[in-house]
């Protein structure tokens, strides 16, 4: 068998799967895409699982790839042996519903013994306990005896996550000799020593789990497998582990050179030069598909990484920067699978030493620092290290947690992690009430400060929605930085550009902007100091660096809508000047593509025939179909045209003025129609008062217009259907109703009042005298307050002079109501404070005036107590 490389072993197992039908895609980014699921791509089939969903549909049916995977679940113990890594290659050959178990064995016995040239006596498949069908193909069709064929159970050999689509396994091991085992009797296929190695694992997902551990057959049944390709080198080139196998001894064989120092002569050390060796491969590859270091997400994951390799290479001895020269390495050996390494190896060689140099500027100091911790808690005989102190590395000197406590457990101490938590919490709240930093202009302080100063943009599209430029400069929501990617949200700023940033009422323009490989949605874009404009949004899909051609394409409807919507308003200020007056200025506007917004002065609100004039003359030069032209020229020229302004507005020496025929001439800077037939109606829908002296007008233009008379149609349809009548008859049909229901409610008063009376019987009779003026205090049923008032009214007048007081118990709550006569109020009666007495009996409240009051009470029950109290009351007021 010949030792193949890794590179050949890549470029054998995607030729042979194309020979078989397959489709070959390169590897897709460590970036997950449309996947919350992921931080980082870790296996070969992450990427392909919306074709295994169907959410979307494969390019082929057969698909094969090598994807780039990277796994950190056991990071600790890279380096510690020679088994554990965090990057590696996944090859891997798919079915979506085409071929199943017979080809998927076949082709991989097939590439394993004819194609790479593995001893077949070697070789052992492993299948799921009760799966018979791929224990005839084994035996039968591939001719392996029966006791080389191994069945395990559920947990090794059945690929399942929860309720959804699963199956069996079938796995292939190669008998590495003796020299790799552990010398046991029995040892054989499942033993944990490194002599059987696992090299091949074929997934038959032709099952859905239900979630309760019912199983049905699936009518589409797919194929996903996996080989490691640096396992599989492993075994072709004979070599003790991964980290022998030729791509990744030339970069070990890199890192002993830096320290001088040779493999496997140091335990100590050789964990250093392994975890650099891997890390390094991580890195590379992380920071060529767009990831950063940042202190949160896949960016903390990198910046992990990094920092790991270069704490082990400063105690291998190694001096300076170094990461970015055993990177080169990296591309080197793995640019023939991945050519995009080389594409992108200074702008990864910039990041690296960027990082490390940051590290590298805290780090002695961090370890001194550390030491004299280790040192004081040894004094004090404790083996943890406080959350304090622990954030304190952190926070000062960029010691991730995960590396405090690495260096900690290497000599036996451990860290107060719920402390390290409520430390970092601390200084999250203290963040937060603490935020209004201000810049040097007295504003709060952003990411866009950190920018050179002597960035700027150019705007160029008054006549363009598409552009190329390239990326100047990046920027996270915290960071400037040389790239971003996948789902990352970010600030673009560019040489010249077609979006129209915000500024003067008008908003941002939205739209995309690209490369070959990635897409940007710009949600908004925004006008800085010094003349940026940055595009904010987030990347959809690849990764964007700085320095990258790229074409800028500007939503086309959404411009064109602001457009209309924008030149509308500069026909709405004339049209006011025309039938308010000259007094009119604008005090404000917003222009978006969905309406107009826009303030001026007017001291009244406008009546309804003014806003109808002001709509028609609108409309009437949207008809004219006037040119709209933009001229460049002098402040001094653009006064002698006529043009408006913004009063108190700042002007450059040269201005853009926009005349829309002899109608409008402003000062403007926007995006506007070629001419108002573009606009093509105006509808005023709302006029109100923001402010003293100040109106505001909202209107719509265009399809707003037309979507506006849509929804009043349909309103009024079905005001009509309610009515039962035609929309024509609407009108007289509400009239005939609003003079039944006045009809109506006269009777029903009448009723109520009747009733009123009714419930309140010959009360005459109940008349009583308190120092000598008179008292009616009576209880009803279900009278309301205007009842209580109409018939408080007309017992006064029964009465003469005197008090009259009534108490109704009326859906569950209480009305009560006093009247005073003008004699029963010089002898000191006082309905308000009456009322006021007996409420609280009843559980309520009110007062009045000293001649008619009411209250409300939530206790029914206290009536009769409370008109027992009403005579009490009295005598204490009367004189």
């Amino acid at each position: 068998m010949k030792a193949y490389g890794v590179n050949e072993l890549r470029k054998m197992f995607l030729e042979f799967f194309e020979s078989k039908g397959h489709l070959a895609m390169k590897s897709f980014s460590l970036v997950p895409h449309n996947d919350n699921s992921l931080l980082i791509i870790n296996s070969g089939m992450a990427p392909l699982k919306p074709y295994f969903t169907g959410a979307e549909k494969p390019p082929r049916t057969r698909v094969t790839t090598c994807q780039k995977c990277i796994r950190t679940g056991d990071i600790e113990n890279v380096g510690k042996t020679a088994r554990h890594g965090t990057f590696f290659e996944m090859l891997g050959n798919f079915s979506f519903g085409d071929y199943f178990k017979h080809e998927a064995i076949a082709w991989s016995w097939e590439f394993l013994t004819q194609v790479v040239g593995l001893d077949p006596e070697r070789l052992y498949p492993s299948i799921y306990e009760n799966d018979e069908e791929a224990f005839e193909i084994w035996n039968k069709e591939i001719g392996i005896a029966p006791e080389r064929i191994f069945r395990f159970g559920k947990e090794d050999n059945f690929w399942e996550h929860g309720a959804g689509p699963c199956g069996p396994c079938s796995e292939i091991y190669y008998d590495r000799g003796e020299k790799y085992g552990c010398g046991k009797p029995g040892c054989t296929v499942g033993c944990e020593c490194d002599r059987y190695m696992e090299v091949w694992n074929n997934v038959f997902t032709q099952f859905e789990n239900d979630g309760k551990g019912n199983y049905s057959e699936l009518k589409q049944k797919n194929i996903d497998t996996g080989m490691g390709l640096e396992r599989l080198a492993v075994v072709v080139q004979d070599v003790d582990s991964i980290f022998d196998v030729d791509t990744l001894q030339a970069l070990r064989n890199k890192v002993c050179e830096f320290a001088n120092i040779k493999y496997q002569q140091d335990d100590a050390k050789d964990v250093s030069i392994r975890l650099i060796t891997d890390h390094i491969r991580s890195a590379t590859f992380m920071i060529s598909d767009g990831i950063m270091p940042s202190n949160e997400g896949r960016g903390y994951v990198l910046r992990r990484l990094i920092r790991r390799a270069a704490r082990h290479g400063k105690m291998l001895g190694i001096e300076g920067n170094f990461l970015s020269r055993l990177s080169e390495t990296v591309i080197e050996g793995s640019k023939d699978g991945y050519p995009e390494l080389e594409e992108k190896k200074e702008f990864i060689f910039n990041v690296l030493t960027k990082e490390e140099e940051k590290f590298g500027k805290t780090i002695d100091q961090g370890l001194d620092i550390l030491n004299g911790m280790e040192e004081e808690m040894k004094g004090k005989g404790e083996k943890v290290l406080s959350g304090a102190n622990a954030f304190m590395l952190y926070d000062t000197y960029g010691f991730p947690l995960d590396l405090t406590k690495e260096i900690l457990e290497e000599k036996g101490y451990s860290i107060d992690e719920d402390g390290f938590k409520a430390a970092m919490e601390e200084q999250r709240v203290k963040a937060r009430t603490s935020r209004k930093v201000s810049n040097y202009m007295g504003k709060d302080a952003t990411v866009y400060d950190e920018i050179d100063p002597s960035i700027t943009s150019e705007f160029v599209g008054y006549d363009k929605l598409s552009y190329e430029s390239d990326i100047t400069v990046l920027t996270t929501e915290t960071e400037v930085v040389d790239a971003v990617s996948d789902g990352d949200k970010a600030t673009i700023f560019v040489e010249q550009t077609p979006f129209y940033a915000t500024m003067g009422g008008q908003e941002g323009d939205t739209g995309v902007i690209r490369t070959a490989d990635a897409e940007f949605k710009v949600e908004e874009t925004i006008k800085l100091l010094g003349g940026k404009i940055g595009h904010v949004g987030y990347v959809t899909k690849g990764m964007f660096k700085v320095g990258d051609k790229v074409t800028l394409e500007v939503a086309p409807e959404e411009r064109a809508d602001t457009c209309k919507n924008h030149s509308a308003t500069h026909l709405l200020q004339k049209a006011l000047k025309t039938v308010l007056g000259n007094h009119v200025e604008q005090k404000g506007s917003l222009v978006t593509p969905d309406r107009l917004r826009f303030d001026f002065t007017h001291f009244e609100a406008m009546t309804a025939e003014e806003i109808a004039k002001t709509e028609a003359l609108v409309n009437k030069e949207i008809q004219a179909n006037l040119p709209v032209v933009t001229k460049i020229m002098s402040i001094d020229e653009a006064k002698k045209t006529g043009a408006m302004a913004l009063f108190g507005e700042k002007y450059s020496e040269n201005v853009r003025v926009v005349s829309m025929g002899d109608f409008s001439i402003e000062l403007c800077g926007g995006t506007h129609v070629a001419n108002t037939g573009e606009i093509q109606a105006f509808k005023i829908v709302s006029e109100a008062g923001v402010a003293s002296g100040v109106r505001r007008i909202e209107a719509l233009t265009g399809q707003g217009v037309f979507a506006y008379y849509r929804n009043v149609e349909e309103q009024l349809a079905k005001a009509a259907a309610l009515l039962k009548a035609g929309t024509h008859e609407v009108c007289d049909k509400i009239e005939h109703l609003q003079a039944e229901v006045k009809s109506l409610h006269s009777e029903n008063e009448a009723l109520k009042s009747k009733m009123a009376q009714g419930a309140l019987g010959n009360v005459m009779d109940k008349v009583t005298e308190v120092k000598g003026v008179k008292l009616l205090a009576a209880a009803l049923e279900g009278v309301d307050m205007n009842g209580l008032r109409d018939l408080g009214d007309q017992l006064k007048e029964k009465l003469g002079e005197g008090v009259v007081v009534l108490a109704s118990a009326n859906d569950g709550k209480v009305c009560l109501m006093a009247t005073a006569t003008d004699g029963a109020m010089k002898q000191g009666a006082h309905a308000g404070n009456l009322v006021k007495g007996i409420a609280q009996i009843v559980g309520g409240g009110g007062g009045g005036r000293p001649n008619m009051a009411q209250a409300g009470g939530k206790n029914p029950d206290k009536i009769p107590e409370a008109i027992a109290a009403v005579a009490g009351i009295l005598e204490d007021q009367i004189k």
